[in-house]
């Protein structure tokens, strides 16, 4: 099963991806017409065919389109004719008009009780809230015709307080959580064209988990993240926060060990910069950092820590005492490399690379994309962290689940690049998205990002780079009606 959700990040990152909507709105529209004349014998009955305003509706007009040869048909609009949402439903009302008579909704009684069979294509997975006129009447005279009602992908209503209730749901690609015999009839599932590359893809759908603020809310609600780095390295802190901040955290804090703390704090005054006691994270660090922990919403840590026995063990004792969303990367991996136990019943996303992985697992990962897909999947599952694999082709793993991500371009093999990406998980995780989600959300956006520099720095782009062009992702695929 998919969630609503998850089919309307499919639908946009098709779209991304180069699937024509209107193809799948064809493909979805011939299918529930194929449904009706093989199941229900419709050759020669009168269907009416309520449609709605948008690509649910737009399903209707197809499926009219390819029984009115055969059947009498009746279209019945919810809305006047001039009222369709979407491209594709104009384009379909536009191909059916004239051939398929139409009513509007005062007549919708009539047109049901002259009919033998009913099509519910009246709101899709797309409607949220609460439900108004026309459709709270069009629904409830559906649920008294009765006649045999069949609802196009799911029925319409799904999941609110008033829903049609078919003798059976054509839906698309995959039936939806939450749909049982019950609430849906027979399920039934049409091929659409997503394939399963499209189907795993990340997207611009994937920002539909973005966790977009209140209108009302004030500095720090929308994340505070804890970053721990640095030491040998002291530009890793700095490349994380801006990460972070890049993808829209209010607050970074940053600890670090002294050899670092003025370097790092130099980098920018957006950052609260807090000193270690010495020249490497150690043991005797940790009580601080707990201590900061209490007010964080994630933390990212790992970058740029270096490998020393005492960080190791001062890593492990931070993993083990953390209760919010944690990112690990880089020198992460090595302290955990035998100790996996401590990410039980955490939420934890791992940014390793290839090799990093290898060091973390103690296998060795499989040449093949859909091999490395499948081992990436299974060690998610025993344990129990989300696994963003860096590549050619990103690997994101949760459990069951894989998605995959191809955006980025190889001047990112510049360094610093997959401590941006650190921060961006970080930075999503911070302001409330899951683990999954904001894995797949940043593996997509720092490597749009990244290939946005791209186009104007070409193989001379540098980490920092990446990270400022990180808001103009967000301007493009956070969805407009959810931005302030």
């Amino acid at each position: 099963m998919i969630t609503p959700l998850e089919m309307r990040v499919l639908d946009l990152n098709a779209r991304h991806h180069g699937v024509s909507i209107l193809d799948a709105m064809e493909k979805a529209g011939k299918g529930v017409a194929d449904f009706l004349l093989k199941e229900f014998a419709a050759v020669g009955k009168r269907v009416a065919v309520l449609v709605g305003t948008g690509n649910n509706g737009g399903d209707g007009l197809v499926a009219a389109f390819y029984l009115r040869n055969v059947c009498k048909v009746t279209l019945v609009l919810a809305k006047s004719s001039g009222e369709f949402v979407t491209n594709e439903a104009r384009h379909n009302w536009d191909r059916v008009r004239g051939l398929v008579p139409s009513v509007e909704a005062k007549q919708a009684a009539s047109a049901v009780d002259e009919s033998d069979l009913v099509v519910d294509a009246l709101l899709g997975i797309g409607a949220a809230g609460e439900i108004h006129e026309p459709y709270r009447s069009l629904i409830a005279l559906l649920n008294k015709c009765g006649k045999p009602v069949v609802s196009v992908d799911v029925p319409s209503g799904f999941g609110g307080d008033l829903a049609v209730k078919p003798v059976v749901t054509v839906t698309m690609h995959d039936a939806k959580t939450g749909m049982t015999a019950a609430n849906s009839g027979r399920i039934a599932v049409v091929d659409v064209g997503f394939s399963g590359e499209v189907a795993s893809a990340t997207g611009p759908g994937d920002f539909l988990y973005y966790p977009v603020p209140r209108d009302d809310t004030h500095k720090g609600q929308n994340g505070r993240l804890l970053v721990i780095a640095g030491g040998p390295f002291t530009g890793a802190p700095a490349f994380v926060g801006f990460g972070a901040y890049g993808i829209g955290v209010d607050v970074v804090h940053i600890a670090t060990p002294t050899i670092a703390f003025q370097v790092v704090a130099g980098f920018s005054p957006s950052f609260i910069v807090h000193p270690l006691a010495g020249t490497r994270f150690l043991r005797v660090d940790v009580p601080l950092v707990q201590g900061l922990l209490e007010g964080m919403d994630a933390v990212v840590i790992g970058p740029g820590l270096g490998s020393e026995e005492g960080t190791l063990e001062a890593i492990r004792e931070v993993v083990k005492a953390t209760t919010v969303p944690l990112v690990l990367d880089a020198d992460a991996f090595a302290a955990l490399s035998g100790h996996l136990g401590l990410l039980a019943g955490k939420r934890t996303v791992l940014t390793p690379h290839a090799r990093e992985y290898e060091t973390l697992s103690g296998e060795k990962l499989p040449p093949g994309l859909s091999e490395r897909a499948e081992r990436l999947r299974a060690f998610s599952k025993k344990s129990g962290a989300v696994v963003l694999l860096k590549g050619k082709i990103d690997v994101i793993a949760s459990g069951d689940e894989v998605r995959l991500n191809r955006t980025g371009n190889p001047g990112m093999t510049v360094g610093g690049t997959g401590d941006v990406l650190a921060g961006v998980v970080g930075g999503l995780l911070a302001k409330g998205a899951a683990p999954f989600p904001a894995a797949r959300m940043a593996a997509f956006a720092n490597g749009y990002a990244g290939d946005l520099a791209f186009r104007d720095r070409s193989y001379g782009l540098l980490a920092s780079d990446v990270a400022d062009r990180l808001p103009e992702v967000l301007k493009a695929f956070v969805p407009a009606e959810r931005r302030s």
